[in-house]
């Protein structure tokens, strides 16, 4: 059933609905905080653009044809023996080609302007972190300060962040939407990502690919600082918890819903024995009193369910 109001009736419900739509971009992709998430914004605006040249042509052809060609119009223009025509023909392929010219040009922009590989331009050296993706949880590892830490991430913002990722078990994927390109990591290879914040504040970082178990709460917080901040912060973990492969043996265990942590020293190369797996893929599963895998951990009573051991 349709029901007509009078012109202004029902503004109020289109305001909330606006706005409703518009909070849910805060935090987001359409709320880039950076060079590459602002790029990432642009390909996704200008596409949806582009789409639309077709869908909404369409839909309004598809309402006028119906409204021209309904049954009570008796001045529709009737031509069974009708079989082609240059000017459809036309229209109908020449919109097409420049919809995927278009779409095509964006795409080069994408992988080669927005190549994940590609630093970012800046005065500022860039400052490199080495990302693990564990069962499940994220361990960051800053080798030139020698620190790392667990679920959570602090960057210095204005500053490129080159990041070197792998993964310590099944395939997984590294993505803060406000700072843009979801990257795949895969266990035993190697891949990188350039990424900047501009500003200073709390971004949320997730996994963006189903892991098992415990992928729900694999989460960080990522914290953007001034660089002072940053160089403070670095100096006051150093000295604290050893993160070495005994260390990181513990902490490859699958545990669900881990809480931030820092390690005060990093044992060096510690993520290139991670990646050509001189250090032995993480566990999976713990056994049960069967020798079978415990496919799922929250099966386990909480007593025996596997817990990391990490520094605070």
């Amino acid at each position: 059933m349709f029901s007509f109001r009078r012109p202004g009736q029902g503004r109020p419900l289109l305001w909330i609905a606006a706005t409703a739509t518009l909070s849910g971009c805060a935090g987001g992709v359409l709320d880039p905080q950076g060079p590459i998430g602002a790029g990432n914004r642009t390909i996704l605006l200008n596409s949806l653009a582009v789409m639309l040249v077709i869908v909404i042509p369409t839909l309004v052809a598809l309402l006028l044809f119906a409204w021209m060609f309904r049954a009570s119009n008796r001045n529709a223009r009737y031509d069974p023996e009708f079989t082609y025509s240059g000017r459809i023909e036309l229209i109908v392929w020449s919109i097409p080609t420049l919809t995927i010219l278009f779409l095509g040009g964006l795409i080069y922009y994408g992988s080669y302007h927005l190549d994940p590989r590609r630093p970012i331009a800046s005065s500022q050296p860039p400052l490199d972190i080495q990302v693990v993706a564990l069962d499940w949880k994220w361990l960051f590892l800053y080798p030139d300060q020698g620190i790392g830490t667990v679920n959570q991430l602090v960057i210095p913002a204005g500053v490129p962040v080159r990041f070197k990722l792998t993964s310590a078990s099944v395939m997984n994927t590294f993505f803060v939407p406000q700072l843009g390109s979801m990257v795949y990591v895969m266990n035993g290879m190697q891949t990188e990502v350039n990424l900047q914040t501009d500003r200073e504040g709390d971004y949320f970082g997730m996994s963006a690919h189903f892991s098992g178990d415990g992928f729900s709460d694999m989460n960080f917080r990522v914290r953007a600082v001034s660089p002072d901040a940053f160089a403070s912060w670095a100096s006051s973990l150093q000295g604290g918890e050893v993160l070495n492969a005994s260390a990181y043996r513990e902490l490859a265990r699958q545990s669900i819903n881990v809480p931030p942590a820092s390690f005060g020293h990093v044992q060096e190369g510690l993520f290139d024995a991670i990646v050509r797996q001189t250090l032995p893929p993480g566990p999976g599963p713990a056994e049960t009193a069967d020798g079978e895998p415990q496919v799922s951990p929250k099966a386990l009573p909480a007593a025996q369910q596997p817990q990391p051991k990490v520094g605070g």
